[in-house]
């Protein structure tokens, strides 16, 4: 039976697929999936990485111009032409899973040198986004049927209305249109449950 040659280059691309499982699996799994509850982007997500991770793969083991890399983020861009509407976070967390294909399949960079990058890549976002760091506050649209009289002027009063409306803790808020023909008000408000 022959020995496993770690050098040989199908070796080096299981090591690297399976750092960026490993890697791509704590990020969406571990972190988001955990936080968010969010099956249909974490999945999304995690098929993206497999599949820019083969794409990048084979890209990277032929002679490969800057204008097609730039044409295929211009693909990536795309993304932002859908209807539904995905937030921040989730934005960084799909960026996050194509970032982690990029460098584990990219050649030309050491199998070492790739985990101590994956490492920072995944401890960046565990610090970033820990609810225990960084109280987490939600949003919410509003349209106000009535456009009180001190929604400008008075912004403690407004915020303490709104409050009592919500029935939760709006830490903030912003308005977005007033609209007198109508008596209308759109509010964007970020509130603590």
């Amino acid at each position: 039976m022959e020995s496993m040659n770690w050098s040989d280059p199908i070796w080096e691309l299981v090591a690297r697929f399976a750092i960026n499982t490993v890697a791509m699996v704590l990020l969406l799994f571990g972190m988001f999936y955990r936080r968010y509850r969010d099956k249909e982007l974490a999945t999304t997500a995690s098929m993206f990485n497999i599949f820019a991770f083969a794409v990048l793969t084979i890209l990277s083991s032929v002679e490969f111009s800057i204008a097609a890399g730039f044409g295929l983020f211009a693909i990536l861009a795309l993304f932002s032409l859908r209807s539904e509407q995905i937030s921040k976070s989730e934005i960084s967390y799909f960026f996050g899973a194509i970032a982690l294909a990029v460098i584990c399949s990219v050649q030309g960079t050491g199998l070492p040198f790739v985990i101590v990058i994956v490492v920072f890549v995944l401890i960046g976002a565990w610090v970033l986004d820990n609810p225990r760091i960084l109280q987490s506050v939600s949003s919410a649209k509003l349209t106000l049927d009535h456009i009180e009289s001190h929604a400008l002027s008075d912004t403690e009063k407004m915020r303490a209305d709104l409050s009592a409306r919500l029935g939760v803790e709006v830490m903030t808020f912003q308005v977005i249109e007033l609209n007198y023909v109508n008596d209308l008000a759109r509010i964007n408000v970020f509130f603590r449950a």
